[in-house]
């Protein structure tokens, strides 16, 4: 199985500088991944580096925490869109489903869903921070809020991608929306045994050492 078309190739540190940019983006070309994965402020670069490519650009919307208000959230998605965006991996209000509050978590998706109806929506539901019921609310409120992919991790938590939750969302899914595997993506071994659980899309720093069969020690 070739890993390249599963990788969103992710540099979303705050040290990120244009230089970075561009070779995220030729490395991202070199290997034919299926997107690079930028904060908002890159999104025009990266657009112009990928230019005439297949790769696709993939921005953050309420990141890391999630904690800004959905209008915020949807203005920010639909900004980005406007810059160049082709994807857009959102943050869920995590209080609100710490809370068990579904209806909240679920219009806070449906805003920015709402916003980019015509682009792909991936909603991060940051795993490490909520027990197996509450993984489950929020993978069902993310789905029924127009969610294209479920995501598991922004990958600045305490904790990344596991297989267990990958199943968990799998079954909760049930076909009716995508998996997105971040953080803790480690080795072509890790990114074999996400995509076997259930794992449609990996987002990962360390896509070049994954495709050549090594071992990436890069965060997020």
């Amino acid at each position: 199985m070739k890993l390249a078309p599963y990788i969103d190739h992710t540099l979303l540190k705050a040290t990120a500088t244009p230089a970075d940019i561009t070779r995220l983006c030729q490395e991202a070309r070199e290997n034919t991944f299926y997107a690079v994965c930028v904060n908002p402020v890159y999104v025009a670069q990266a657009r112009a580096e990928l230019e005439g490519s297949s790769v696709k650009v993939a921005t953050v919307c309420g990141f890391p925490l999630g904690a800004v208000t959905s209008g915020q959230k949807a203005v920010e998605a639909r900004l980005s869109v406007e810059e160049g965006a082709d994807e857009v991996d959102m943050v869920i209000h995590i209080g609100a489903a710490l809370a068990g509050d579904w209806d909240a978590v679920q219009a806070d998706v449906r805003a920015v869903r709402q916003a980019i109806p015509e682009h792909v929506l991936k909603v991060i539901i940051e795993t490490c921070y909520l027990d197996d019921a509450q993984k489950r609310g929020a993978t069902e409120a993310a789905v029924l809020g127009g969610a294209d992919f479920v995501k598991t991790s922004t990958g600045f938590g305490t904790g990344g991608a596991t297989l267990e939750d990958v199943k968990l969302m799998r079954d909760v899914i049930a076909g009716r929306a995508k998996i997105k595997a971040a953080g803790g993506v480690r080795s072509a071994e890790d990114a074999h045994a996400m995509i076997e659980a259930g794992a449609d899309r990996l987002g990962t720093s360390g896509g070049v050492a994954l495709v050549a069969g090594e071992r990436s020690g890069e965060g997020y």
